[in-house]
């Protein structure tokens, strides 16, 4: 962790702490202890994580042991365990309140206790409609502040990690399909082509009824205020707390026109109409036309083998080869989510994770996995209670008594190991000699000259007990860029050794990049999918990972835990007597 926008990661998350305690009434000494150590960090002139190994940051004045801890803890892995406790004690809307101008905790608690709201689309309701200008010390003056603050903020979010705007156009799909006359509605764009980061959500609705009809219907919408951006077919609409979509209506005969249109990047349409007019075809306004004559489109499918191509799956539609791939017939079977026989990189409590390894077990045999890769932290991740050798062999023998009461699914022994900066790792042979495969990941000293960590990388993949590397690049989304790493000669050395490189599916990691993962896979490549999972629900992560392995134009084949039990652990098996 080096860079400012590093640094600034992490005070925005001890500044949120102090937010949340703030909001919470807590010791205003705590809270002010926070507030000093997002202000220490932010103006460090040295590294972060050097600050952290030289002790400099820990000797600073204002800087305590539980902060220190929490700046160990979001340095490494971007989650805060006492963030995570504070969301689930107060509603997240208070704390967001707190960055609206003129709003301080006396006046949130106010709206709070006597309006019920705790989110910020329903303050600017509040604010719009009249109910905040009629609280006492309010008066419509700083309500109509208070809604123009709210729209600042808006502004400031151009970009949702990618399970946020799923999660938010499912919730608008849901409503739109009930709209009378809508036939169905269905989520395209960037969400529809599993990008990690989502700008515009966009949302197609199929209809017998002109658009405009549809349109005089959205305004009834929970939470919707404005409408803008009124074509014959489209609409934008904007709600209360900063979101926004866009909205195309079409009637079924040209659908798969319209939503191949409203799915896929720019330089793929741009593509795609060219190849049109190469065909005598043209993509004029809505439709599809050949001449003056219409062409029905009632499905994707239709569109791409009226123009002789093979269809090709939202998540390929970047520009990348995918209509020549499409023109010889050699568009991929992508991987899916029922390919995965097992599920790899989860925490228990034995480190930060919340749920036990046999709670885990439950929950992976439930989804369907025929086994289960427990890998908590190693000793260099104290701020994450990393796993001393004695307590990894405490947790074998769980494990085993595990593996002895369950029927149906498998506990895999592992471990994500850190790689130290010379490319070892923190545990000797003999440890990791007792484990069924190793993680091996960097959550330090990211600073590194792209030779050195590139040097590091290699030195680590010489492990014969490393089977994956977690987190390739260490990116966080929308925090932290990836450290510098020569990628072609990783990909030569883990291809050459057999080590698997992961696709991180944290939504807030998404590591490797879909834009480098087909160039490891032509490489020679194995790629293990990663949950990064810390409970349970962390399981369902790996749709997120399924998403970045299908835009990278993986096949089942080349994802390692699509295997077999048996077939993944003689992966990890060749590897040390190989």
């Amino acid at each position: 962790m080096t860079t400012s926008m590093d640094r600034k990661a992490v005070a925005h998350e001890l500044d949120r702490i102090a937010a949340f305690l703030e909001i919470k009434r807590d010791n205003v000494f705590r809270v002010r202890a926070y507030r000093n150590a997002a202000r220490i960090v932010n103006g460090l002139t040295k590294p972060l994580d050097l600050a952290l190994e030289d002790g400099s940051l820990a000797a600073t004045k204002g800087i305590g042991r539980a902060t220190l801890e929490s700046i160990r803890q979001i340095a490494a892995s971007g989650r805060s365990s006492l963030l995570d406790q504070l969301r689930g004690e107060v509603p997240p809307g208070l704390v967001d309140m707190l960055a609206i101008s003129g709003l301080g905790v006396a006046k949130i608690h106010q709206i709070y206790e006597t309006l019920g709201i705790d989110t910020l689309p329903e303050l600017e309701a509040a604010a719009l409609d009249g109910r905040l200008a009629g609280l006492p010390r309010f008066g419509e003056k700083t309500a109509s502040n208070i809604a123009r603050s709210i729209g600042y903020l808006r502004q400031a979010h151009e970009f949702k990690l990618s399970h946020h705007a799923a999660d938010e156009g499912q919730r608008l799909v849901a409503a739109l399909a009930r709209v009378p006359g809508v036939l169905s509605a269905t989520l395209a764009g960037e969400i529809r082509r599993r990008c990690e980061l989502v700008g515009d959500i966009t949302i197609l609705l199929v209809a017998e009824a002109r658009p405009q009809e549809i349109f005089t219907h959205l305004d009834t919408l929970p939470g919707v205020h404005e409408f803008a951006g009124h074509d014959d077919r489209r609409a934008t609409i904007h709600f209360a707390g900063g979101s926004s979509a866009t909205i195309v209506v079409t009637p079924p005969a040209n659908a798969g026109m319209v939503l191949v249109q409203t799915t896929g990047s720019r330089t793929h349409l741009a593509a795609l109409e060219t190849h049109a007019k190469d065909r005598g075809y043209s993509m004029e306004g809505a439709a599809l036309w050949r001449g003056s004559t219409f062409v029905p489109t009632p499905t994707e499918d239709t569109v791409y083998q009226t123009l002789g191509l093979t269809p090709i799956p939202p998540e390929l539609r970047e520009g990348s080869g995918e209509l020549a791939a499409a023109r010889d017939g050699t568009v991929p079977v992508l991987v899916e989510q029922g390919d995965l026989r097992g599920v790899l990189h989860c925490h228990t409590p034995y480190s930060d994770g919340s749920h036990t390894i046999q709670e885990l077990a439950a929950a992976a045999f439930e989804r369907g996995y025929q086994y289960l890769g427990v890998t908590d932290h190693s000793p260099t991740a104290a701020y994450a209670g990393g796993l001393s050798a004695d307590d990894l062999a405490r947790q074998g023998d769980e494990v085993d008594r595990v593996n002895q009461a369950v029927t149906g699914i498998r506990v895999l022994k592992g471990v994500e190991a850190d790689i130290l900066a010379d490319g070892t790792l923190d545990y000797d042979a003999t440890t990791l000699a007792r484990l069924d495969f190793v993680i091996a990941s960097i959550h330090s000293r990211l600073d590194l000259a792209k030779e050195a960590m590139t040097e590091r990388l290699l030195a680590a993949m010489d492990n014969p007990y490393v089977t994956i590397i977690g987190h390739p690049t260490g990116r966080m989304l929308l925090a932290r860029r990836s450290y510098d790493v020569d990628l072609d000669t990783i990909f030569e050395k883990a291809a050459a050794r057999g080590v698997a490189l992961e696709i991180n599916a944290d939504p807030h990691r998404l590591d490797l990049d879909w834009r480098v993962v087909r160039r490891a896979r032509e490489a020679g490549v194995v790629i293990s999918i990663g949950a990064d999972a810390h409970s349970a629900a962390g399981l369902d992560n790996v749709i997120y990972g399924i998403g970045i392995a299908r835009k990278g134009w993986l096949s089942a084949v080349d994802v390692l835990n699509t295997r077999s039990t048996e077939a993944f652990l003689a992966f990890a098996h060749h590897r040390r007597t190989g």
